[in-house]
């Protein structure tokens, strides 16, 4: 018989920068307890379902998130507490159906996601299993799909998420080159310390941003990849062969709609267009190990991304994050129109683990590549490196190799990877970029 929850209990917390945020507390009628807490992101794809904001200007600047505590502990535990469900995506369905609006704009996407994050959590403590197991069978998987991800870790901050002129939003590390996961986030964070290590020698800041990449206030966007590839060198590593690159470049932050051009540097421009932009990334790919390029273009720029896609497909993961917001319709529309080959996985964006596992599922029978991904504002909640490994979905984003809420991501996935083994089984490395 299914167990029933019997309690449901939200609070405002704070996440990574200092931003209330939603933590949820569930209890099911055999006494175990799941808590988990809500990420939010700076960097936001319009189609996004709706994050619940109080918007009192004297609380928290308006950030606060009472209503969706208030909703929380009324309505949805009216809902859901004393009733059994047959599995989480009962859980998800049932809370979705009473929101009963497009983008979750009831609720937030902020409230149904913190029950549904809780309840995994709940139930991985019932059955006293390991919490990327029930996102395994969830997903219809087995034991042979599960996979350590290849970590994509953003050692440099430009864009929305430092305030130093750099167009392009995240400069990553991918350390694909190895045998574990342990060997590849030690590579990591040699590069880290050894970029830091460069930076000081340079004069530069070496303070960090939001997701704790050095935020330098650097020429170019190619001097932020010369400077990364030369402590990648420098650390004793091979680039290419055991670590290449990759960008966030979250295009849409930079996009003018009104000239409909890219406010971009380059080549003693200003602004670039669609063209032009593309342009620049086939430079970098011919220089450069670039292996993946994330929010290459606005993310209503669907020509222009049939164009990118044609052009570097092949070649390059092109990853949209903003240009699909974790949600179906538009990874339906992207696979319709041969735009993209990798989706980027942001719980919160579609508010509900079960949808973003169907779009996750949805993504791997056409061939897209899914990224599991953290946002700007995030907690010391785990719960995405049980995602990544669970679905094997091969990669994982959550940040550089500072910062307590994304060192927590990664120091889980090193006890998941050490449990293993202890087990007397094995969670292979995935590489996801040839080595």
């Amino acid at each position: 018989m299914a167990l029933s929850i019997s309690s449901l209990f939200g609070r405002e917390v704070l996440d990574s920068r200092g931003t209330p945020t939603l933590e949820v507390e569930l209890q099911l009628s055999d006494g175990s307890r799941g808590r988990a807490m809500v990420p939010s992101g700076a960097s936001k794809g319009e189609h996004e379902a709706l994050e619940l904001r109080d918007g009192d200007p004297k609380r928290y600047l308006g950030k606060g998130v009472l209503k969706a505590v208030r909703n929380i502990q009324d309505e949805v535990a009216r809902i859901l507490v004393g009733k059994s469900f047959a599995d989480l995506k009962a859980v998800d369905h049932c809370l979705i159906q009473a929101d009963g609006t497009d983008q979750k704009k009831k609720f937030g996407a902020n409230t149904i996601l913190g029950v549904s994050l809780a309840y995994a959590h709940a139930l991985s403590a019932s059955q006293k299993r390991e919490l990327y197991w029930i996102f395994n069978e969830m997903m219809g998987l087995s034991s042979k799909d599960l996979s350590m991800p290849t970590p994509l870790m953003n050692i440099l901050n430009g864009g929305v998420h430092a305030n130093n002129g750099l167009e392009i939003q995240e400069f990553m590390i991918v350390p694909h080159g190895f045998e574990s996961f342990s060997e590849a986030l030690r590579a990591g964070t040699e590069v880290f310390h050894h970029l830091k290590n460069r930076l000081h020698d340079l004069h530069y800041s070496t303070a960090v941003g939001d997701e704790g990449g050095f935020a330098p206030n650097l020429e170019s966007n190619e001097q932020a990849i010369e400077l990364i590839c030369e402590a990648i060198t420098k650390a004793g590593y091979h680039l290419g062969k055991q670590i290449s690159l990759a960008l966030d470049v979250a295009s849409s932050s930079f996009f003018n709609k009104e000239k409909v051009l890219y406010d971009f540097r380059w080549k003693g421009a200003s602004s670039v267009n669609s063209q032009e932009l593309i342009e620049f990334y086939e430079s970098l790919r011919k220089k450069y190990p670039l292996v993946s390029i994330e929010d290459g273009l606005d993310e209503n720029d669907w020509n222009g991304w049939a164009k990118l896609t044609q052009t570097l497909g092949k070649s390059t993961q092109l990853v949209g994050d903003d240009l699909f917001v974790t949600q179906k319709k538009y990874l339906e529309k992207g696979i319709r129109e041969k735009v993209g080959n990798a989706i980027l996985i942001k719980v919160n964006q579609v508010g509900s683990l079960s949808e973003t596992m169907e779009t996750m599922l949805l993504g791997k029978k056409h061939g897209y590549r899914s990224i599991v991904s953290h946002r700007s504002g995030e907690t010391e909640d785990i719960t995405i490196a049980h995602l990544a490994v669970g679905s094997g979905c091969g990669q994982i984003k959550t940040g550089s190799l500072s910062r307590g809420e994304r060192t927590a991501k990664y120091n889980e996935l090193l006890r998941i990877e050490e449990g293993a083994l202890r087990r007397g089984t094995c969670i292979p490395f995935f590489r996801a970029f040839t080595a």
